[in-house]
């Protein structure tokens, strides 16, 4: 699908395993990035369903209303590509359950709202050593260059601007959500093909 990476990098994309942990704004377009990229196999884990307030930054569309973000995710991705491999859970992610729902996982995408979710899967991840992409401070709009990407720990890398927290003057807006889903995706590439973060 992709003719401009070598037969040697296709292959390694082809194998890996991603967890996608929440298919909101960051997860639903990570997803979608990596599809894109020559990524094949996923664990896509969301409770939720999709909500007219969603379609402002997520990727999903007005007539997938009311359905299972993870069903609707996976039409949507199978749109771009007829062929992955997509293993869903549609429950909450919790502490308990993080490591053996992505046990097969090479690495795992954290794309969480709430702050003790993003916890509860840090603390049972880490200690894997499988590589962690989590997202913190994303929410407005404008200040493009805050947003980076930081190692913390040894197998911890955090997108965003670590501050911005939404609130009622700082709505979470598609560009900003866009920029750090694909800043996850493409921590992601680099960390499978060799390259820098």
């Amino acid at each position: 699908m992709n003719p401009y990476l070598t037969e040697a990098q296709r292959e390694i994309l082809e194998k890996a395993c991603i967890g996608i942990a929440g298919a909101g704004g960051l997860g639903s377009n990570c997803a979608a990035h990596l599809v894109r990229s020559g990524i094949r196999r996923f664990v896509i884990a969301d409770f939720d369903t999709v909500s007219e307030s969603n379609l402002n930054r997520q990727f999903f569309f007005a007539d997938q209303l009311g359905r299972l973000k993870t069903e609707a995710l996976r039409e949507n991705l199978l749109r771009i590509h007829p062929d992955l491999d997509l293993v869903l859970f549609s429950g909450k992610v919790t502490r308990e359950n993080a490591a053996e729902l992505f046990a097969a996982c090479d690495m795992v995408a954290e794309c969480f709202d709430g702050s003790e979710a993003k916890s509860a899967l840090i603390d049972a991840l880490l200690p894997s050593g499988k590589p962690l992409i989590c997202a913190s401070g994303l929410a407005g709009y404008g200040h493009s260059n805050r947003l980076k990407v930081r190692r913390i720990g040894r197998n911890c890398y955090m997108a965003g601007d670590m501050e911005t927290s939404v609130s009622e003057t700082c709505p979470p807006l598609s560009p900003r959500v866009g920029i750090a889903a694909a800043m996850e995706a493409n921590t992601i590439l680099a960390l499978l093909l060799g390259g820098e973060i």
